[in-house]
């Protein structure tokens, strides 16, 4: 009997040093072939097809030099890995081993050297690189290409083939050789692997008044979703707010994704409850789950203040999905560059001989039905970086500086990206300024008081007026119980004339009214 299929959720089987993924049952029956053709071969295109694989394959093993690489199954197995990577480059064929091999790191502690890796237009590339890991200290950076893993050439692995060769035990050393595509270098680095245990959510702090001033303006990073990211970052923010906080950064850039439930939990922190975030769509819609929805924030208040949201090339899958929510719902404001563009769901399908096919059965989208997949999140704000700018955010990541020291390098930094990010901040916030209702204004002045001020002459003179018409006696009427007092004016200077008599204002019978309020800002929902 076939197992039954396991769906990864979410997004993420390409990393050597972290494991951002869990795997979930999936109903058998989503997953069940379709049923036999009840037609004649002749009338099935799909016969002439295997027809041509099955004459292909006689001919390779009756022709091919070496017999010991033409038995059916090795060119069974072939021909399905061709078959799969012509599909995407997350579809993939995975034989008996390396299927084994898959599950036992979903069980083990990650112990690698801390990047996290994709195909790219073909070839092996670094999307993240996690801090104060192997390759981080080094001096790996994302966008490296990676070309030898030991002295095995990378240009004919699959991902998961390059993530066993660079897995391995902790404290065994590996070398690489990489390509920066910036500077069209080649560098050779030796690393040691390591078990990789970190919190998720960094550098949680007010920010330095070099970048803040004069408002007070949060800021953390996460750099994947685990299970504990919606619950961490929640305090962080609780700390935050107890300290004056008025406005937040978050800080996605670099982030490979993670757990899908942390995901929308880490949404659910600035969207109310019951939100929809994202939902999953495959080929059959009578198979898709619910839409993912925030969960509930029982006695804790909504959090409203400005928010803006940090991303680049290397935020993918989890990191994708909450910018890409969060700019759907006008709750934040989008700054850096487009993300790298990975929505799509694998299903792991185990097969009768041992191994196991990884293939791409959905697709996510964002609350405006948008697909990230091989698109990307746009920033609504663009701001970009050189490699060499990259290089310095990653040296003060891998900084063991803390408090204030490290606030303080932070704003030294020039990060261009966070600078802008900040300063969206401040303008919401001198927006929101001018959306609080002013003081009520004075009553306004019947006709015949409006007359004009005494003109002056000589210092010390004060020309009287000319007479105003006597005021019509004012008729009754209820006086309410406020009435703002007049706006304050200069008491002219004593002089012998006596200027004429101004009559008083006219009584209104309701108080004044409220100014209206302007629009509120974009980033206000």
């Amino acid at each position: 009997m076939t197992p039954a299929p396991l769906r990864l959720v979410f997004l993420l089987t390409l990393s050597s040093g972290l494991t951002a993924v869990a795997l979930l049952p999936a109903p058998a029956k989503a997953q069940e072939p379709p049923p036999a053709a009840t037609s004649k071969p002749g009338d099935d295109p799909a016969y002439a097809q295997l027809e041509l694989l099955t004459r292909a394959m006689e001919i390779i093993r009756q022709n091919y030099v070496d017999e010991k690489k033409v038995n059916y199954e090795m060119l069974v197995e072939g021909a399905l890995e061709g078959m799969l990577r012509k599909l995407d480059p997350h579809c993939e064929y995975m034989g008996r081993s390396l299927f084994e091999e898959m599950q036992q790191e979903q069980r083990d502690t990650s112990e690698g050297v801390g990047i996290t890796i994709a195909l790219r237009e073909g070839t092996l590339t670094i999307i993240t690189v996690q801090e104060n890991g192997p390759a981080a200290k080094a001096g790996v950076l994302p966008n490296d290409q990676i070309i030898r893993i030991g002295e095995v050439l990378t240009d004919s692995m699959s991902t998961m083939e390059a993530v066993q060769h660079l897995k391995g035990k902790a404290g065994e050393p590996i070398r690489i050789t990489v390509r920066r595509p910036g500077t069209k270098q080649f560098l050779d680095f030796n690393l040691v692997r390591q078990a990789l245990h970190e919190s998720s959510v960094r550098d949680a702090m007010l920010l330095h008044d070099r970048l803040a001033s004069p408002w007070k303006i949060g800021y953390a990073r996460i750099t994947e979703f685990t299970q504990n990211t919606p619950k961490d970052l929640g305090n962080e923010l609780d700390k935050l707010e107890k300290a004056g906080m008025q406005a937040f950064v978050l800080d996605l850039r670099n982030n490979p994704g993670g757990l899908i439930d942390s995901a929308v939990g880490v949404c659910g922190e600035f969207l109310p409850p019951n939100t929809v975030v994202v939902t999953t769509e495959g080929r059959v819609a009578s198979q898709n789950p619910p839409p993912y929805r925030t969960p509930s924030r029982t006695g804790k208040a909504l959090r409203k203040y400005p928010l803006t949201v940090l991303i680049n090339h290397g935020s993918a899958s989890g990191s994708e999905l909450v910018a890409g929510a969060l700019q759907d719902l006008k709750r934040a404001i989008i700054v850096g560059t487009t993300s790298f563009g990975k929505g799509s769901v694998q299903t792991i399908l185990p097969m009768k001989n041992g191994a196991a096919m990884r293939l791409t059965t959905a697709k996510y989208y964002t609350p405006a039905h948008r697909t990230i997949h091989e698109n990307g999140v746009e920033p609504n704000i663009v701001s970009s970086l050189t490699s060499e700018e990259e290089g310095k955010i990653m040296q003060w990541r891998a900084d063991t500086s803390s408090g204030e020291a490290r606030g303080l390098d932070l704003a030294k930094l020039g990060d261009r990206q966070l600078e802008r990010a900040t300063d969206v901040l401040k303008g919401v916030l001198v927006y929101q300024q001018f959306e609080k209702p002013s003081s009520p204004a004075a009553p306004a002045p019947s006709p015949a008081s409006a007359a004009p001020a005494p003109a002056t002459g000589k210092p010390g003179e004060t020309k009287p007026a000319p007479k105003a018409a006597p005021a019509p006696k004012p008729k009754p009427a209820q006086v309410p119980d406020k009435i703002p007092p007049p706006a304050p004016t200069a008491t002219p200077a004593p002089s012998t004339p006596t200027p004429a008599p101004v009559p008083a204002p006219t009584p209104s019978s309701t108080p004044p009214k409220d100014e209206k309020k302007p629009t509120a800002p974009p980033s206000q929902s």
